[in-house]
């Protein structure tokens, strides 16, 4: 049995070398976009088979019956070699061409990593804006801005070719955890009502760029971040929404408040292409998502996961964020606030990705260290 076993695997071997490059005479034939899901089969083949391989020549070795050569031995641990690199190498789908989207997120480049395959643009950033954080909230829960690990295979996925919903899905009811959408700064975008249902900005949540920071110690803007259409220019995107639909400024192209918005606060533009529109008022930004998103627990899936590292905190009533420092050579940030009148500050350094070393010190001067480790 383990004879024939071996003759098996020998003869699938050799069918499968006969095989791998159709064209004959030894040379590979061209690999173009349409045919890296065969490529992927073959690898996979490759794999199998080496396993199989190994699996009869050990059993044969071990029971005394078929006993191959050396060579054979050899040419089947090639085989399952070349097939786990391959495997391990090998796009998961073609990249197809570059997404238009993409040029939208260029006036940020050098702070992304921006890439895509066959389905999404990936969106790879810390979500740690340049501009100060924090300042004029007065209604803070004590949680401190920190860069999240939005990268590699841990980045934000944008739909390339959007789909219509049958039905859109109004955020004034859903989707109350993670993002909605993400600026074109690489930072998240929130519902405009926070996970209490009450408008972020109207309570004092927001500092003067529209963002704060949650029990993730992720910071992320609850309302459009139209301070980026400084950069972007008017007219073009300064967001993208979790279905693949651009989130414009106030006005449209040439420089209109549009008037004649959808319940989702979009419209479709004369050029054919569906867009959602900012406000000064709420909704801010998305009124119901227009496209199709996969939601769970009440939040679209698939987005990053944060990293905090303090425990998530209280209100701190009568509290004012006055100031937010940064020092990016030390990685050390020094975030400010008045409290009775009185002026506190929390000091914190990063060490490295994995811990926090945090300085809290109060109006007399008195200081308190902690560490955290980052989960």
């Amino acid at each position: 049995m383990l004879r024939l076993m071996g003759s098996l695997g020998a003869g699938m071997l050799l069918a499968l070398t006969a095989n791998a490059h159709p064209g004959g005479h030894g040379v590979p034939e061209p690999v173009h976009v349409d045919h890296v899901a065969s490529s992927s089969e073959w690898s996979s083949a490759w794999v199998a088979l080496g396993i199989l391989g190994s699996v009869v020549l050990l059993a044969g070795a071990r029971h005394g019956g078929f006993r191959p050569g050396p060579a054979l031995g050899l040419v089947l641990l090639v085989c399952l070699a070349a097939g786990v690199t391959a495997c391990a190498q090998r796009p998961s789908k073609p990249k197809g061409p570059k997404p238009v989207a993409l040029e939208h997120f260029a006036a940020f480049k050098d702070q992304l990593e921006l890439d895509w395959d066959g389905d999404h643009l990936l969106v790879g950033s810390n979500g740690f804006p340049a501009h100060p954080m924090m300042v004029g909230i007065t209604n803070w829960q004590q949680q401190v801005p920190l860069p999240q690990p939005y990268r590699g295979g841990n980045a934000w996925r944008i739909p390339i070719e959007p789909r219509k919903a049958a039905k859109p899905l109004s955020t004034r009811a859903n989707l109350m955890r993670g993002a909605i959408a993400v600026a074109v700064n690489g930072v998240p975008i929130f519902n405009a009502l926070n996970n209490r249902g009450e408008d972020a900005f109207l309570i004092g949540e927001l500092d003067e760029f529209g963002g704060h920071c949650g029990k993730g110690d992720d910071y992320h803007y609850h309302v459009a971040p139209l301070h980026l259409e400084k950069v972007v220019g008017k007219g073009k995107p300064i967001a993208y929404a979790l279905d693949g639909y651009p989130i414009m400024g106030v006005t449209d192209a040439e420089g209109k408040v549009p008037d004649n918005l959808d319940e989702c606060h979009g419209r479709l533009d004369a050029d054919g292409q569906y867009r959602y529109y900012a406000s000064r008022q709420y909704p801010y930004t998305i009124g119901a998502m227009r496209g199709v998103v996969r939601v769970r627990g009440d939040g679209i899936e698939p987005q990053p996961k944060d990293s905090p590292a303090r425990p998530p905190g209280r209100p701190l009533r009568g509290a004012r964020i006055t100031g937010f420092d940064r020092d990016e050579d030390a990685k050390t940030y020094t975030l400010r606030y008045n409290l009775q009148g009185a002026e506190h500050q929390i000091r914190y350094t990063l060490q490295g990705e994995k811990s926090v070393d945090f300085t809290f010190k109060d109006p007399s001067g008195k200081s308190v260290r902690e560490s955290y480790r980052r989960r």
